[in-house]
């Protein structure tokens, strides 16, 4: 049964909201910035889904403990997916930061909510249950800015996943360590560094990070 919204709830929601339409709208003029300096419009595209990954997925996904309950977090996945679907289905109207050979944006909004909505049920514990979302926003983000930088087009190079490890492994020992579990955490952003090189159609990498260091996290919990 979905709880009721409390004041708390309300307040949350609408800041979040308004925060990360700013985000995605202000990289509109990222996009502008970037091409009127001579960046190729498909990197400034590459660049603008990363940034969106770390500003509104990553730093969002630090608020959600603050929510009552995991309804929310998969409510405002399952939102955003259906309005990042319905964009690239009108055309790319935000066109910014979509591409039309490109769905992962919207395979990123779906994962980010069911993950920690699954986690938040299985751990009773919202700070454990953001951790694979942190690693697909913060790791997966610079991962793609770092391999871009280097390589000037969308490149799955080793680089990328060392970078991935070094800003997911700390994130996964001190926000699996809060939990409870920092080992746990240490491993899963291992494992999603590791994975976040390798896509199977259309199951990518938002699909296989999330998935991975969710399946990780419960291993080492129930085996600890």
């Amino acid at each position: 049964m979905i709880p009721t919204l409390d004041t708390l709830d309300i307040i949350l929601t609408v800041s979040l909201c308004i925060y990360t339409l700013l985000v995605v709208y202000l990289t509109k003029y990222a996009f502008s910035f970037m091409v009127n300096r001579g960046i190729n419009k498909d990197d400034a595209i590459y660049y603008n889904r990363k940034f969106v990954h770390i500003f509104a997925g990553g730093i969002v996904a630090f608020f959600v403990p603050l929510y009552s309950s995991e309804w929310y977090p998969l409510l405002a996945g399952f939102l955003l997916t259906i309005l990042t679907f319905i964009s690239h289905r009108k055309g790319n109207s935000m066109y910014w930061f979509q591409t039309k050979q490109d769905f992962n944006d919207v395979n990123f909004c779906l994962m980010w909510g069911i993950s920690i909505f699954a986690l938040w049920l299985v751990f009773d514990n919202p700070i454990l249950a953001i951790l694979p979302a942190t690693f697909m926003s913060f790791g997966d983000g610079i991962t793609g800015i770092v391999r871009n930088a280097m390589f000037k087009k969308r490149f799955k190079h080793p680089i990328g996943n060392v970078f991935m490890g070094l800003v997911c492994i700390p994130l996964g020992y001190i926000l699996g360590g809060i939990g409870g579990i920092a080992l746990g955490g240490v491993l899963a952003a291992v494992f999603a560094s590791i994975i976040e090189r390798y896509e199977f159609g259309p199951i990518d990498d938002n699909v296989l990070i999330t998935l991975i260091a969710s399946i990780t996290l419960y291993g080492y919990y129930i085996l600890s």
